[in-house]
This record gives structure tokens, C-alpha cells and sequence, in this order.
């Protein structure tokens, strides 16, 4: 079984910054991409940011030069620095991990329970 867990969510003021964290456990043989998602009220999951095994990055257009995602290998983590949040940054996001359990599994996505962002005044 493979649980990720995130942690790092909460209330802050425009133009605040705020830094997620997500941990990855169980049987891990190899994690390919990992990184994060959100979804607002009414609005379909959208990606935020992804980190694969070889360094590359990806952000989703409205966080470009916003947010910053980190991934350390070692501990089967990966972090979304968010500064400047603005309140349409208000969702709950999602960690998601591409992995294989073993050498012989196949890749599997894993999704974290969510953690709750709320960007008001």
C-alpha cells in the first residue's frame, strides 16, 4: 500500500506566502513524477506543478514565477512553495504521485487526501 500525505494548508492574507509539504510511504520502487494539482469550488482539478525522477518541471500557466515546487528524492517528499497568493489561489490541493511499487508492478497514480488553501482578507 502506498499512502501520501500532505501537510501545510491554512488561512493567509493576500500576498502571503505559504509552503506545502507531501511525503510519499509504503512500498516505493520508483516514483516517476510527483507533484501537485487544485481544485477551486465549481472549477475542475487543474494542475499547479510536477517534478519528474530526472529534475524536469512543469507549472500550470496561472502559477508560472509564482510558485516553486521541490522534490526530494530521499525522502520521497515533494514541497510547493507558494508566495504573492492571491484569493483565486483559494483551493484544496491535491499531491499526486506516477510510481511503481516494485521493479515488476506497473506505474500506478496515487492521489493525498487534500489540504485546504484559503487565501481571504
Amino acid at each position: 500500500q502506498v499512502q501520501l500525505v500532505e501537510s501545510g494548508g491554512g488561512l493567509v492574507q493576500p500576498g502571503g506566502s505559504l509552503k506545502l509539504s507531501c511525503a510519499a510511504s509504503g512500498r516505493i520502487f520508483m516514483i516517476y513524477v510527483m507533484g501537485w494539482y487544485r481544485q477551486a469550488p465549481g472549477k475542475q482539478r487543474e494542475l499547479v506543478a510536477i517534478s519528474t525522477s530526472s529534475g524536469t518541471t512543469n507549472y500550470g500557466d496561472s502559477v508560472k514565477g509564482q510558485f516553486t515546487i521541490i522534490r526530494d528524492n530521499a525522502k520521497n517528499s515533494v514541497y510547493l512553495q507558494m508566495s504573492s497568493l492571491k484569493p483565486e489561489d483559494t483551493a484544496v490541493y491535491y499531491c499526486n504521485a506516477d510510481l511503481q511499487s516494485t521493479l515488476m508492478a506497473r506505474q500506478v497514480g496515487y492521489w493525498g487526501q487534500g489540504t485546504q488553501v484559503t487565501v481571504s482578507s
